[in-house]
């Protein structure tokens, strides 16, 4: 993992255009070559995720916030582990445009998280996104239904920081083991978008839609196998790569199938294949 930071003192040792919302407008209605801002994205104590919309979002809908599973206040969820409905009062910092702070936004609940086939957290806050919008003046990001594509331009935006990483999709790891825990379908990056920790979190943005399609979660650091922070990569056939100094994300297109009207989790939904407690 891109390691959670620890309080400001870690911090300093490691020196869009949002998709407006439309009642319940398709993803695809973002629009073409969608300039990349940090609006809609936030800062979290330790890591960096955005507010987010699914497809089929209302405006009156709870807002959610998108993180990695090991940003989790409660700790990094072992292998198999899943949180569902978890209450919650954490709060996040959010950014304007240009990343300056806005205020903060609270959560109500953990709607979901784990670090089983992928690394990803969803809070539920208790404001609605138009709520946000006209408080903050800010859109959320939508999170794309479609699998990202090879080659596609992106560029991971990490609120923490306040710093945009631009880069390509190299390619996709079959399965990507780091320590104990497992992710399918990763995406790996071009050795531009050289994220570190507090990165974690970040939303990965197709710049020719401007729509979320991964999340950020971790690097190869120091050249070893498998171990943490240094995940490699294993192919269908069992043979494992090591690439160091290559960063990867956990894929998203599979959030919006597990969630019924009204930002609603519904695991039991046809189409959902996120791992159930």
């Amino acid at each position: 993992m891109q390691k959670p930071l620890i309080g400001a003192s870690c911090a300093a040792l490691l020196l869009s255009g949002a998709t407006a919302l439309a009642g319940a407008a398709p993803a695809s209605a973002a629009p073409a070559s969608a300039a990349v801002t940090y609006a809609g994205t936030v800062a979290l104590s330790n890591c960096s995720g955005s507010l987010v919309r699914l497809p089929n979002s209302a405006a009156s809908d709870p807002a959610l916030i998108l993180s990695n599973g090991h940003c989790l206040e409660t700790g990094m969820p072992g292998p198999g582990q899943v949180v569902v409905n978890r209450s919650s009062s954490r709060g996040f910092t959010l950014l304007s445009a240009t990343g300056g702070s806005l205020g903060t936004v609270r959560a109500n609940k953990i709607v979901y998280g784990t670090m089983t086939d992928t690394d990803v957290s969803i809070y539920q806050l208790t404001s609605t996104y138009a709520a946000i919008q006209t408080k903050y003046g800010i859109a959320p990001l939508t999170i794309s239904p479609n699998h990202p594509t090879q080659g596609a331009s992106i560029k991971v935006v990490s609120g923490y920081w306040k710093r945009t990483y631009s880069c390509s999709v190299d390619g996709f790891v079959y399965r990507l083991k780091e320590g104990s825990w497992t992710w399918k379908d990763s995406v790996r990056y071009t050795s531009s978008c050289n994220t570190i920790g507090g990165t974690s979190g970040s939303p990965v943005i197709d710049t020719s839609t401007g729509l979320v399609t991964a999340v950020n979660n971790t690097g190869n650091e120091d050249g070893e196998r498998c171990t943490e922070n240094n995940p490699c990569e294993v192919d269908q056939s069992g043979k494992v790569t090591v690439r160091q100094g290559i960063n990867y994300a956990e894929e998203t297109y599979g959030i919006p199938a597990c969630f019924a009207p009204g930002n609603r989790l519904d695991l039991t939904l046809a189409g959902c294949v996120l791992p159930r407690p």
